[in-house]
């Protein structure tokens, strides 16, 4: 790393000819020597990523949502074929608007959209369940013993005798409130998912199946006929169409930069490089995410933006030097090098320290996190070419215009007259390096930090809302769910324990007791709605074989009648065990999938697998698995989230304190960079308390983002501040050297940051939306913490007694003096308030 020392003589240098081009590191030199071949490098990379990013595909993975080393999801992955539509399906809901479901026409429109549904790729056919498939089956107790049969009858053929057969079918094979809704209204079907397509061979294409769903199958929707869809593929197929609408988002937080940084500049050329610059970052993002084998999928839907975002913070710093160099008279090339050498090391600092703080996400077990970490460094990394390198040199050849030179200087020679409110706001900012002044936000930030730890642990792990929280409420998704979970007894949340035995060794009066038991336990659980298992089956059977005496209605200690019973079961319940009779299914239907019904079902079945599980070497070994179905994933996912959780802020607050302790060789300047950090995470989570948001896959990563982004204010202003502190100057004259150099900017990112991401608070994502407001919070939080905290904190740990060097004198007066700059005499140059560079070593 380049050594850049202090340099205070940094003279206006208006003619090219009088500037030694051997002076600075040999780094610089490098680079200026060959710009051309800098800038033609970015560009034609622009190109070819920007080829290969056209090529990027949006799609999300079911399996790339679950931790797959969890031990839960490894029983699920080890067993998910013998258990089918145990986990990743779709469920169809045929609704007939106008009367109940035995009518000939709508039986008829069941049909196609059965048959349809058949034949999109990606579905199992073999397990797809509806009254016009097979699989689904009666069963009844006559005084012939148990008599079953397909629900739908061999003859049908429409007419009022077929249909009544029908009725009498469904009214005995016990699936009103699953199949059929408890009110005769509507149907359903369920059909499991394939995780390839067949046809070619590829990973199940999320969206596209989604875009198959709605052409055909939702286009025969009619006035007679309602469609309701919900699953996983659907969701996120949902999510994928809303990610086209999210770019105008993306688009929206463009201009809004442009503007605000314009506003600010007033220099046209400069604002559209700079934006210029930071879209390049991200075509470049996108075109490597393509080339190393990444998708784009809704989750990751953050990571184009935040690169944006980081973009323009840097390269709005970049832009200010060369911005106040020029217009004090500095030549636009020589303007260019000082604002490299003053601030290469200070930004490559702050985006290492970046893709640190991104790339410890990966220590986290689920794929879709661990994605969104190492894209995110990727991002990062690319702007080390594209903001520390071609911003400074593109704009030694185009510079700044002369009036926007002119207003920056008049900015800082405005006297106090001049000021308004803000100004006013903004020249006292010194004062929190005033004793009175720093204890006074230090004990207010302390109290709401305090109020904000206890509201904090509040915080729920996993969904607080019915339906697809990630959807507004009013979503057609969420709707949809809405009319299934209040037409159906049973609900689409199964908690699925998996009960594994030797071969045939589900037959045995021991472990169907056992699982009885369990099913008993979950019964009384709140929030589960019923349960289904062989063991209940089994029952029902026995006393079906005695004449329906509900003194058999019982798990049998005669093994023959055990042995019928379950034979009889395999074949009128398909999937209630599989072929071998060791890998049976318990499914407990749940009310819903929040956090705090997942935590309560996983606590019963976590408790009775622990009691009764077998001992190591036992003869007939009993074992209960954890989990299977959508929300025994949930739950699983929900685990590696709050165990993640802690292991992210370690990782994360760990490695920042690391590379700050590298820029400054203090432990002090650490501790004030890193303060308002964690105060930040701790009030953000107090916000998601606040604003109803969980703690989930979509939100973990804002946490990381906050940190990321907000050490880099911390990072350019304490690098200021102490280069200035160590040549002897008072804390007062160092932190307003701070705010003239870089503080403004601070501000100013701050402020775009938060105006960009604020309009996802629009989006029809909610989880986007969600994520939006939580951003803005942090951007401005972070930005007032870097402005009002670091000085107020510097004044005890920054702010020693002797701070004064050989013929430097400066103390809080000289600071108040120094806020009034005086007007130049005439002829002379402007007087220059940024000579800055990285400190030396900060003792």
């Amino acid at each position: 790393m380049v050594e850049q020392k202090f340099n205070s003589g940094m003279p206006v240098i208006a003619n090219l000819e009088d500037f030694d081009k051997n002076s600075g590191g040999w780094f610089e030199r490098v680079i200026f020597r060959h710009r051309m071949v800098v800038v033609v490098a970015c560009l034609l990379a622009t190109v070819v990523l920007g080829f290969f990013a056209t090529r990027l595909q949006v799609n999300a993975s079911f399996e790339k949502m679950i931790p797959s080393s969890s031990p839960y999801i490894k029983n699920y992955l080890a067993y998910k074929n013998q258990l089918p539509g145990l986990g990743n399906s779709i469920r169809v809901v045929v609704e007939n608007k106008s009367g109940d479901i035995y009518d000939a026409d709508y039986l008829l429109a069941l049909q196609k959209v059965n048959d349809t549904l058949y034949l999109i790729p990606g579905i199992d056919r073999s397990w797809m369940k509806s009254l016009w498939m097979p699989i689904v089956r009666w069963k009844e107790v006559t005084e012939e013993g148990i008599d079953g049969g397909a629900v739908m009858p061999s003859d049908y053929d429409g007419s009022d005798k077929s249909i009544k057969a029908l009725r009498r079918n469904i009214m005995r094979s016990g699936i009103i409130g699953n199949l059929v809704a408890n009110d005769g209204q509507s149907s359903m079907i369920v059909a499991p998912l394939l995780d390839t397509n067949p046809q070619t061979g590829q990973p199940l294409d999320y969206g596209d199946f989604s875009k198959q769903l709605e052409a055909q199958i939702r286009s025969l929707e009619s006035d007679k006929v309602g469609i309701h869809i919900v699953g996983f593929s659907k969701l996120v197929g949902d999510l994928i169409d809303g990610l086209y609408s999210v770019m105008l988002f993306f688009g929206a937080s463009v201009l809004i930069a442009g503007l605000f940084v314009y506003f600010y500049t007033r220099c046209l050329r400069s604002t559209l490089l700079l934006v210029s610059v930071a879209v390049a970052g991200v075509v470049w993002l996108l075109g490597l995410m393509q080339i190393l084998g990444y998708e784009l999928d809704p989750y990751s839907i953050l990571v184009p933006f935040l690169i944006f975002a980081i973009g323009i913070s840097h390269g709005t710093q970049k832009m200010n030097g060369i911005l106040q160099d020029i217009g004090r008279g500095t030549h636009k090339y020589i303007a260019a090098r000082y604002t490299f050498r003053r601030l290469f090391l200070t930004g490559l600092t702050a985006l290492l320290t970046n893709i640190v703080g991104f790339a410890v996400l990966v220590i986290i077990d689920i794929p879709v996190i661990r994605d969104l970490a190492l894209t995110t460094s990727i991002g990062v990394a690319v702007l080390i070419f594209t903001k520390l390198l071609l911003i400074p040199v593109a704009l030694s050849y185009l510079g700044v215009s002369k009036k926007a030179a002119r207003i920056a200087i008049a900015k800082d020679q405005a006297g106090a007259e001049n000021r308004g409110l803000l100004g006013h706001l903004w020249h006292s900012l010194d004062r929190f390096t005033e004793r009175p002044w720093a204890t006074a936000v230090i004990a207010l930030s302390l109290l709401v930090t305090l109020g904000c730890s206890v509201v904090m642990m509040h915080l729920k792990v996993g969904d607080l809302d019915p339906g697809a929280p990630e959807l507004r409420a009013d979503s057609r998704y969420n709707l949809d769910n809405a009319y299934i979970t209040s037409h159906y007894g049973l609900s689409s949340d199964q908690f699925v324990v998996i009960m594994k035995t030797n071969e045939d060794s589900c037959r045995l009066y021991q472990s169907l007791q056992s699982m009885d038991k369990l099913a008993w336990r979950l019964r009384q659980t709140p929030g589960v709605q019923t349960t289904q298992s062989l063991a209940e089956t089994v029952r029902m059977i026995s006393s079906g074989m005695a004449e329906g005496s509900p003194k058999w209605l019982t798990i049998s200690r005669d093994q023959a009648i055990t042995n019928s019973a379950v034979d009889a079961a395999m074949i009128s319940a398909p999937g209630i065990t599989n072929q071998q009779c060791s890998v049976t299914p318990l499914i407990a239907y749940l009310a819903d999938h929040k956090a705090d019904t997942l935590s309560r079902v996983l606590k019963v079945s976590e408790e009775f697998a622990k009691e009764n599980n077998s001992p190591a070497g036992a003869e007939q070994p009993v074992e209960f698995l954890l989990a299977a179905g959508n929300a025994g994933i949930e739950a699983a996912t929900n685990i590696e989230v709050e165990k993640g959780i802690i292991t992210m802020y370690l990782a994360v607050y760990g490695a920042t304190a690391l590379l700050c302790l590298l820029t400054f060789r203090s432990w002090r300047a650490t501790l004030v960079a890193l303060i308002p950090l964690l105060m930040t995470t701790i009030i953000c989570k107090a916000l998601m308390v606040w604003l109803g948001i969980g703690l989930k896959v979509a939100t973990l990563p804002v946490i990381a983002v906050g940190v990321g982004v907000g050490v880099d204010y911390a990072l350019y202003l304490l690098s200021v501040q102490l280069a200035v502190q160590e040549r002897g100057g008072s804390l007062a004259v160092a932190y307003r050297r701070s705010l003239d150099f870089t503080g403004r900017v601070v501000a100013l990112v701050g402020l775009t940051m938060a105006a960009g991401v604020i309009t996802w608070a629009w989006s029809p994502i909610k989880f986007q939306a969600d994520m939006g407001i939580l951003l803005t919070f942090m951007f401005l939080w972070n930005m007032l913490g870097a402005l009002v905290l670091i000085p107020a904190l510097s004044h005890y740990l920054l702010n020693p007694k002797g701070n004064s060097k050989a013929g430097v004198t400066l103390d809080l007066e000289d600071a108040r003096a120094q806020q009034e700059p005086r007007k130049p005499a005439a002829g002379a140059p402007a007087p220059q308030l940024t000579e800055l560079a990285l400190p030396r070593r900060v003792r």
